[in-house]
């Protein structure tokens, strides 16, 4: 039987190793969108990158299958595509509970722009719904989303941190109303995005039918 200490010590390595790709891809990804190279260069490192690919496939998993960097005792989402470090595709968020508020930071490159200069309207409801998700579990469970409602008051400023912050309102047994806002960390009283959810924990059959042996992910 492993010793609990090597398998803690090499989910953390595999955890640093995680995070150290996830960040290297999101350079790739900065510097993709803002490049301005010659057509040759570009086909030439398109397919310098697609040899890359083999190594990451000999061994990986499928729909259902948990990542095994999430596991261990302190469970956490790696690859959760708002606040994951080892998911290219997030910004990534981090985000702290003080005072049962969620506070999230994050700063959105070239790769999220919507209209020039500013972000894309369905980044701001991604990261607005994983903040009220955090400010859910302040609780005590995770629950999911059943409605998220957005008010987009100003563009988004890409290249700037920003803040966004979720609380909840109300809570209703297994449901909670929360309301979140982003904004810049410089003028964090000035209302960029502002959004309402409502969260809900699945009940014991939810979550059996929705995740099988899963549930315990989210119950």
């Amino acid at each position: 039987m492993s010793d609990p200490v090597d398998v803690d010590d090499d989910l953390a390595q595999r955890r640093r190793a995680a995070r150290e790709l996830g960040a290297a891809l999101r350079e790739l990804t900065d510097a993709a969108v803002s490049t301005e190279v010659d057509a040759a260069t570009l086909t030439d490192l398109a397919e310098q990158v697609r040899a890359l690919v083999p190594p990451l496939t000999a061994a990986s998993r499928v729909r259902g299958e948990p990542a095994t960097v999430d596991g261990g005792q302190r469970a956490r989402r790696m690859y959760n595509p708002a606040s994951g470090p080892g998911n290219p595709i997030a910004p990534p968020m981090k985000v702290e509970i003080v005072d049962g508020t969620a506070i999230g930071r994050c700063t959105l490159g070239l790769a999220y722009e919507g209209p020039p200069s500013y972000g894309h309207g369905g980044i701001s409801a991604l990261l607005l719904d994983q903040i009220l998700g955090h400010a859910h579990s302040t609780r005590g469970k995770h629950g999911m989303t059943v409605k998220l409602a957005l008010r987009y008051r100003r563009p988004v400023p890409l290249q700037t941190p920003l803040r966004i912050v979720g609380r909840v309102e109300r809570v209703d047994g297994r449901w909670t109303e929360s309301v979140a806002t982003i904004s810049t960390e410089d003028d964090p009283d000035t209302v960029l995005v502002e959004a309402r959810g409502v969260f809900a924990v699945p009940s014991a059959e939810q979550a059996k039918r929705l995740f099988g042996e899963l549930e315990r992910l989210v119950r």
